[in-house]
């Protein structure tokens, strides 16, 4: 089986992918992480709500994503996570792609370190809470990736 062409970007024109956990349905911290990355100067494709990681894996692969990021507001965020992130890491085509995660991933408060170190080594390059402080560092790492170009 030959791989998948990707197709060719410009530097800073890779957009940023945005997908809900596949068992949230909620669509405002979507709606709120497109405001965000775009004010940022990043295009964004948002999958929207409940996003199967096949759906995922299929539209990662077609847009080569600067950025995967996957959020959660119903507090599953962290198993929902962990399978998502190891099914896209079984591709091939998606081992270094960044991937991060965030929001109410636990239904009892904010991830223990545990989980969070569980969390980056199943393939998530960061994982940020749904705190003020976590949404700063969320901004601090769209500082580094590649903005798109002003035309």
């Amino acid at each position: 089986m030959s791989p998948i062409p990707f197709p060719t970007t410009a530097a800073g024109d890779q957009p940023v992918l945005v997908a809900g956990g596949i068992s949230d349905s909620h669509t405002w911290n979507l709606v709120y992480l497109q405001l965000l990355l775009e004010e940022e100067g990043h295009r964004v494709v948002n999958l929207g709500p409940c996003v199967p990681e096949d759906l995922l894996i299929t539209e990662a692969l077609a847009h080569r994503p600067a950025l995967i990021v996957v959020s959660s507001v119903n507090g599953h965020g962290y198993h929902d996570g962990m399978r998502t992130v190891t099914r896209l890491r079984e591709h091939p085509g998606l081992t270094d792609v960044p991937a991060v995660i965030g929001g109410k991933l636990g239904i009892a408060g904010p991830c223990g370190s545990d989980e969070v170190d569980a969390l980056r080594a199943a393939g998530y390059d960061a994982v940020f809470d749904d705190s003020a402080e976590g949404v700063a560092a969320f901004r601090q790492l769209l500082a580094t990736l590649p903005q798109r170009a002003l035309v």
